[in-house]
């Protein structure tokens, strides 16, 4: 029988670094498998198209924030806290107006922000911001 013995007494000088590889490559491929992926998401509640839609409303509501922080509800001044009820008056129709949101580039944003989360925190339908184009050359 033959066996592999080497054929000097010298030692070896390379290694075999095949199994070295195969591990590596098993290490990696498993810990790409158990990493999760990264998902940069904002979370956003987009309205959603009604099946039938609505027919135009001839009723629209207009609050306005000045550049002084005062709020007017269609041209009328209000405070903040009076602002939900206004907005539980006009949830008393059969089709609810629209309300429509003009901020004024430099009103706010803390009292622009607290007057959004009293619309969210009524559930008005339909709402919208108007006057978008004053803020091109705000920034």
């Amino acid at each position: 029988m033959a066996s592999a013995q080497p054929q000097s007494d010298r030692p070896m000088f390379a290694m075999n670094t095949t199994p070295l590889i195969d591990v590596m490559l098993v290490l990696l491929i498993m810990f790409i498998i158990t990493i999760p992926p990264q998902t940069h998401a904002v979370k956003i509640d987009l309205p959603t198209v009604p099946i039938d839609p609505a027919p135009t409303l001839p009723f629209k509501n207009t609050l306005t924030i000045d550049r002084t922080n005062a709020l007017a509800w269609n041209g009328v001044p209000i405070a903040l806290d009076q602002l939900g009820y206004y907005l539980d008056q006009t949830k008393r129709f059969t089709i609810q107006p629209e309300l429509q949101v003009r901020p004024h580039p430099d009103a706010d944003f803390i009292v622009v922000d607290r007057a959004l989360a009293i619309i969210k925190g009524k559930s008005i339908e339909s709402m919208g911001f108007i006057g978008n184009e004053q803020y091109a050359h705000s920034f």
